[in-house]
């Protein structure tokens, strides 16, 4: 069967976010004032094949865990759904 997959990958809370403090600048140069805050992230889609649903989710978290997230420093979620 084939799935697709949309992971989202975030710095942890306690983690600085300098990208995300340049973009909070440039959106408050730019007259939106009322930003208060601004994290900077990761969004992948990924299509692969898996004998099943709970395949291709163990798959893609073994994928997070191997090299699309830092698990030291990133949080991430993970969405599988059938083609």
């Amino acid at each position: 069967m084939q799935f697709n997959a949309r992971v989202h990958v975030m710095l942890k809370p306690a983690v600085n976010d300098p990208q995300g403090n340049t973009v909070m600048s440039g959106l408050k140069s730019l007259g939106f004032a009322g930003v208060r805050s601004v994290r900077v992230g990761k969004f992948l889609t990924l299509q692969l094949d898996a004998a099943d649903q709970a395949a291709a989710e163990r798959q893609v978290d073994d994928m997070c865990k191997k090299l699309l997230a830092n698990p030291v420093i990133e949080t991430y979620s993970v969405e599988v759904s059938a083609v």
